[in-house]
């Protein structure tokens, strides 16, 4: 139980960790100054969401999103929500496939080979179905967060910063829609495993321990961020900006670090995906993958940062109304079961 619950945390994280949040610019965009109380709420928000939507996925033994979904936004909302999932995930995943482009240019390749280097071992990681992306989370997950932390823990040491400072926190209520941004995703992935789980243990242990884990790396990285606001502005990649000072043998490790993330977070999105429309378009996972990647890779031109910078707040506020959903789902469902 406690190994099955800590794949479906890996999971959860590998969905979350992208290119957005791990190059540090989905972070700056909602958090920054003022936001150690919004990050607390993220925390608390993300772990209640992630118990409530594993739990509907483990009751309904679910395959696929869509009985996910309709149980939480109901059967007329489905079929608008259902569209919005379906785009997210192309979009987020064509935002993962440009962020390899960006991160092989940083190394003078060109911007088509780094998309390739993603796209081929985007379709091989499902030749071994559902099982070959669980595995492969449980052994990259920890190294990337393990890098990440180390990074940013070096940074904070070396610059003597203060982890707890107290002060305004206006900015809380950006906890809201940074949390809302995240749920289609989650609701798409964890939807594709429902029938995969045994016990309501598992439930808890990915919930919990995936809110934490973000939670706290959030914060060290927030707080890292605001030393270096005012070079942030010159850089596509703001992790880059910690690491001016440091030597290139940090900068490869790093960048390393950040096409892992984004490998985990196109993985989860094609597996949302496919997992959709697998009843539909009968064939393996690897053939669905190719064929989903291959619709995603002219639309890779538009850029990086343009992505998240325009459609991520949008998806974030049109997704409070799922969030809201979800959090009041388990005061509505013991209303109806009275």
């Amino acid at each position: 139980m406690i190994r099955a619950g800590f794949k479906w945390m890996f999971l959860i994280i590998g969905t979350m960790i992208g290119a957005g949040y791990a190059s540090g610019r989905e972070l700056w965009q909602f958090f920054g100054h003022e936001s150690g109380l919004a990050i607390l709420l993220f925390t608390m928000l993300f772990t209640v969401s992630c118990n409530v939507i594993l739990s509907i996925s483990f009751e309904q033994q679910s395959k696929h999103y869509l009985p996910v979904l309709r149980t939480i936004v109901g059967q007329k909302l489905t079929l608008i929500y259902d569209g919005m999932i379906i785009l997210y995930l192309f979009t987020t995943t064509v935002i993962m496939l440009a962020g390899s482009g960006a991160t092989w240019q940083a190394f003078h390749f060109s911007y088509w080979v780094g998309i390739l280097a993603i796209a081929i071992p985007l379709v091989l990681v499902f030749v071994w179905d559902i099982k070959g992306i669980l595995s492969m989370n449980s052994i990259i997950l920890p190294l990337l967060i393990g890098g990440l932390l180390y990074v940013l823990i070096l940074f904070s040491v070396q610059k003597e910063l203060s982890l707890f400072t107290f002060g305004e926190q206006r900015n809380w209520t950006a906890a809201f829609p940074f949390t809302a941004l995240n749920i289609l995703p989650l609701i798409a992935v964890l939807g594709a495993i429902g029938n995969q789980m045994k016990h309501k243990g598992e439930v808890w242990i990915a919930s919990v321990g995936s809110g934490i884990l973000l939670g706290s790396i959030s914060f060290i990285y927030n707080n890292s961020l605001i030393q270096i606001s005012d070079d942030i502005l010159l850089y596509e990649i703001p992790l880059f900006a910690i690491l001016k000072h440091y030597p290139y043998e940090m900068f490869l490790f790093i960048s390393m670090l950040l096409w892992i993330a984004i490998f985990t977070t196109a993985a989860s999105g094609v597996l949302g995906l496919i997992t959709r429309f697998r009843s539909r378009l009968k064939g393996p996972l690897w053939l669905l993958a190719l064929i989903t990647i291959v619709l995603m890779i002219p639309l890779t031109s538009f850029g990086f940062s343009t992505l998240i910078t325009y459609l991520y707040p949008l998806y974030g506020l049109l997704n409070l109304y799922v969030l809201s959903c979800i959090l009041l789902y388990p005061i509505t469902n013991r209303y109806k079961m009275d």
